[in-house]
């Protein structure tokens, strides 16, 4: 899907980027499945570029990839299909896309983009690539990252000082700030009708959810120093990396923590990001 209606980004623009964007440290994809054999584990990216943000859908893994171009770096999405076994550029445009997520309201996935003017906004790329891509929200921004929710709601990490989560909709609702001071990882709980989200309070990290309909905040347990990421393996159970080891802690109990899985044979250095979906286990190692 090419964006006919974005211009070339200036070298400029992209050093205006959020800085956790422009640092583009190398990193790899891998990939985890249960099976009756065990838990197999595959890489599914090289290691020789920025490969992050993976998303594990029922089809495939949606990501982001760092491309070269005449000594200037810039971002697009990519598709793993695990039909057939390939990987594909979504977008191969001029400016840099992240955080792709399924668009709940249309066949294709919402990004953040990069736009030319250096402005980070929320736009809709159709899996049709005869129908062109299109902004979602034209004034809020800089947006960072997103999660959708039931109906037409959508929660924010918009970047600032600090940093602040915020929640709206597509009915031109004004969005409400609901937390300061806020980590990258947002996620839905749709079975608890909860969005997850981490901030910091008094120097720690907490593990949080806020309900809409509640109107309020749970704070649910703090996280291990550095650790910013983190999945939903099932309604009650949230798994995070530290090193090369993921554990998990439960909302029924959430002062217990188990390990999960111990993947230093893949990953010797540190597991950041993290997706999972019905047995399968995207997992980043940074270089």
């Amino acid at each position: 899907m090419i964006v006919k209606t974005l211009k070339a980004l200036s070298v400029i623009c992209f050093f205006s980027m959020f800085t956790a964007y422009a640092a583009m440290p190398k990193s790899q994809i891998w990939l985890a499945k249960e099976s009756k054999d065990g838990f197999v584990v595959k890489p599914l990216t090289t290691p020789d570029a920025y490969h992050n943000q993976p998303l594990v859908t029922d089809k495939g893994v949606y990501y982001t990839k760092e491309l070269m171009d005449k000594q200037q770096t810039q971002t697009d999405l990519f598709f793993y299909s695990f039909t057939e076994k390939a990987h594909v550029n979504l977008t191969n445009t001029p400016v840099s896309e992240y955080s792709p997520t399924l668009y709940p309201h249309g066949d294709g996935v919402s990004a953040v983009v990069v736009e030319p003017s250096g402005e980070q906004k929320l736009w809709f790329y159709p899996s049709d690539d005869r129908v062109a891509p299109s902004r979602i929200f034209e004034h809020l921004e800089p947006v960072g990252y997103h999660v959708w929710g039931k109906n037409t709601d959508v929660m924010m990490f918009i970047l600032g000082t600090p940093h602040t989560l915020q929640f709206t909709d597509l009915n031109g609702h004004l969005p409400k700030r609901v937390a300061s001071d806020i980590g990258r990882s947002l996620a839905y709980n749709a079975k608890k009708d909860v969005y997850s989200f981490t901030y910091t309070e008094n120097n720690t990290h907490w593990f949080a959810t806020y309900s809409n309909q509640l109107q309020s905040i749970s704070k649910l347990f703090a996280l291990p120093t550095k650790v910013r990421d983190y999945t939903w393996l099932d309604a009650d159970t949230v798994a995070y990396a530290i090193g090369s080891r993921i554990f998990t802690r439960t909302i029924s109990e959430p002062k217990r923590v188990s390990l999960w899985r111990n993947l230093q044979d893949y990953c010797t250095a540190n597991i950041t990001r993290l997706s999972y979906n019905e047995g399968t286990l995207a997992f980043v190692c940074r270089q």
